[in-house]
């Protein structure tokens, strides 16, 4: 079985959530090939048998690439195993931690010519250290609205890396 996980990330969490996931998949048997959406035109889909696709949430919106490429590509990806997850701190809070409950889920399968068979929500990570001024103060102030942390000298991780983990491996047992 071959495998296509593609990851549209910001800050780089998306890609580690990709990571543990491929793990599942390679330890399932599969040859598994893991790139940037920004990467992905380089490949043919017709070459794999499955793919997933996650992307993160920034300023409440995926990036455009990733609606222009699930567009592009709705027949091609409908045709495969196929798979989507998001990335957003949204999730944090347990009611919008789920496909059905999330917001960003939900206006991505309104947008999409896509729909995939198998979906799922991560809460995501604030790395407080590692932004510029702009994302920092803005990202502080959105978690000040939202009650969450504001201390600019922490990082927060808030995925749940065994829901990760039961989530790669259901992918990974999908055939």
């Amino acid at each position: 079985m071959k495998t296509l996980l593609i990851y549209s990330t910001v800050d780089g969490q998306t890609l580690s959530i990709c990571e543990r996931i491929r793990n599942c998949c390679q330890a399932a048997g599969e040859q598994v090939s893991l790139v940037s959406l920004d990467k992905v035109g380089e490949l043919s889909l017709d070459d794999f048998d499955k793919v997933l696709v996650g992307a993160s949430i920034r300023y409440g919106k995926h990036r455009p690439e990733l609606l222009a490429f699930v567009n592009e590509h709705c027949e091609r990806l409908a045709a495969k195993i196929n798979a989507f997850f998001t990335v957003n701190v949204v999730a944090r809070k347990p009611l919008k931690n789920t496909p059905d409950t999330n917001p960003y889920m939900k206006k991505f399968l309104l947008q999409s010519k896509w729909q995939p068979q198998q979906l799922e929500v991560f809460a995501g990570k604030i790395s407080y250290p590692s932004y510029g001024f702009f994302d920092k103060q803005m990202i502080r102030f959105i978690m000040w609205l939202t009650k969450g942390p504001t201390d600019v000298t922490g990082t927060f991780d808030f995925t749940d890396w065994e829901q990760v983990q039961r989530f790669g491996e259901a992918f990974a047992a999908r055939s």
